[in-house]
């Protein structure tokens, strides 16, 4: 679980606790009922914050989602570099909102950019949303990822920084509360998931390159 999870739940219980003092020897049912509000919230942020282990594909080339959700957009796009492709997953308040890395290789961008909070389905949200853009060289080719903050999400967790090593599957942070993640990589990237697909991240095969190779990677984690 993730640390957040355990602040929040205890400043809610300490809350609960108070209401409690202050209400159980006028009224009962009152008391019960105040002091189970910020209980039951504490019960759903220590869920929300959950870490689950997963399961790590070991393929050579293979690139695996950042995030837990729902792929919303599949397409290939032009940019500077030249056409890539991108897929935006959509995170929803009940899926787990730890992030991972994509591909092994070396962090070279880690770029924070202050915007607004549209609901993260709209295509807008992309440009002008709050979000973190990781660029990875994975020997050959780069993969990219941003954490896009939503309607609800206030916060964005990186913890990577340029020049670190990283582990296809690794936990490198999170989005709070309802969010999306786009992922940019290669044009010729063999894609292996559809509009619609659900997806889990660190384990789900997003797309495969199918040139090169890449090292093996821990099984679990």
């Amino acid at each position: 679980m993730v640390r957040d999870g355990f602040f929040y739940a205890l400043g809610l219980g300490v809350v609960a606790a108070i209401l409690w003092e202050l209400t159980h020897n006028s009224s009962a049912s009152v008391a019960y009922t105040l002091t189970a509000i910020p209980l039951l919230l504490a019960m759903f942020f220590l869920w929300f914050f959950r870490d689950p282990n997963r399961e790590i594909p070991t393929g050579a080339g293979q690139i695996v989602s950042p995030a837990d959700g729902v792929v919303t957009e599949a397409e290939w796009i032009e940019t500077v570099g030249g056409s890539r492709l991108r897929l935006s997953i959509f995170l929803n308040v009940f899926d787990v909102h730890v992030n991972r890395v994509p591909v092994s290789g070396t962090v070279k961008i880690v770029e924070f950019r202050e915007g607004g909070f549209l609901n993260a389905m709209k295509p807008e949200s992309v440009l002008t949303n709050e979000q973190t853009l990781v660029v990875i060289d994975a020997g050959g080719y780069d993969v990219g990822f941003k954490q896009i903050a939503g309607l609800l999400a206030r916060r964005i967790v990186c913890n990577l920084k340029v020049g670190d090593t990283v582990q296809r599957g690794q936990r490198m942070g999170l989005i709070k509360f309802g969010s999306r993640c786009d992922v940019l990589m290669p044009a010729e990237a063999n894609l292996k998931v559809k509009m619609g697909s659900r997806v889990k991240g660190g384990s789900t095969i997003l797309a495969e390159i199918p040139t090169g190779a890449l090292p093996d990677t821990t099984v679990v984690a």
